[in-house]
C-alpha cells in the first residue's frame, strides 16, 4: 500500500498532529505528513512541523478576504497533492472552492460530541464546565459548507469530573482526539468511508475487532 499523503492546516500547537507523527515513526501508520499550514506565525505548529522536516509553511492572512487566502492556500496544497488534509486547530472557515477541490477529503477535530458545544477550543471546555455536563468527547467529521456541522465520521465520549477545570478537562478530551484521528486515518485509507444523504457510514470488509477494522 502506498503511503497517504496528509497536509495538516493548524493554528495553535497541532498536539493531535505529535501522535500522528509518533504512529508514522512507529511504524505502524503508512502516512506522511507532506505539509504543515498555519496561518498564525507564531504557532508551535510551525516549530512542531520542522522538529520532524515537516515543510512548515505559515500563509499570512493579513491583507487578504477568504476568498483571496484559500486561493493562496490552494497554490500551496496543489504543490503538495496530499490525499488527505486534517484541520486541527484551525480557526479559519474554508471557502466554498477548497470544499470542493477536496469533498470529503478534509476532516476536522472537535473538542466536543457534536452537534453540541460547536465554537473553539478552550470555549467549548467552559461552555461544557458552565453547563454541567456530565459526559462530553470529541467528533471527527468531513468538512462541509456548515460550520462544525459536516458528516460526522466517529465520536469518542469522556468522563467530566466534579473537580475539572478547563485545562484537565480539554487534556482528557486530546488524548480521545488523537484515538479517533488515528482511527478515521485508517478508514480513509481502507477507503470504507462512505458518504450517503449526508452521514457517514463505516463500510465492513473486515472482522470489527476493539473499534478498529482490520
Amino acid at each position: 500500500m502506498n503511503k497517504i499523503r496528509i497536509a495538516v492546516l493548524a493554528s495553535t500547537k497541532a498536539t493531535d498532529m505529535q501522535a500522528i507523527i509518533d504512529e508514522i515513526n512507529s511504524g505502524k501508520l503508512s502516512a506522511e505528513i507532506v505539509c504543515l499550514v498555519s496561518n498564525k506565525k507564531d504557532a508551535y505548529a510551525l516549530e512542531r512541523a520542522k522538529k520532524y522536516n515537516i515543510p512548515a509553511i505559515f500563509l499570512d492572512p493579513k491583507g487578504k478576504n477568504n476568498e483571496e487566502y484559500d486561493e493562496e492556500l490552494l497554490k500551496i496544497l496543489d504543490n503538495y497533492k496530499p490525499d488527505l488534509i486534517l484541520l486541527i486547530g484551525y480557526n479559519k472557515y474554508l471557502t466554498r472552492k477548497v470544499i470542493e477541490n477536496f469533498r470529503y477529503k478534509i476532516m476536522n477535530i472537535h473538542p466536543s460530541l457534536l452537534p453540541a458545544f460547536p465554537g473553539w477550543d478552550k470555549n467549548v471546555h467552559k461552555a461544557v464546565l458552565d453547563y454541567g455536563c456530565k459526559v462530553t468527547g470529541c467528533t471527527l467529521h468531513f468538512v462541509d459548507e456548515n460550520i462544525d456541522a459536516g458528516p460526522i465520521i466517529l465520536q469518542k465520549c469522556v468522563p467530566v469530573y466534579d473537580d475539572d477545570t478547563v485545562e484537565t478537562l480539554k487534556e482528557r478530551v486530546q488524548k480521545a482526539e488523537q484515538e479517533i484521528i488515528l482511527e478515521g486515518i485508517r478508514l480513509f485509507m481502507k477507503d470504507l468511508l462512505e458518504v450517503k444523504d449526508g452521514k457517514v457510514r463505516i463500510k465492513s470488509k473486515g472482522k470489527l475487532f476493539n473499534n478498529s477494522y482490520i
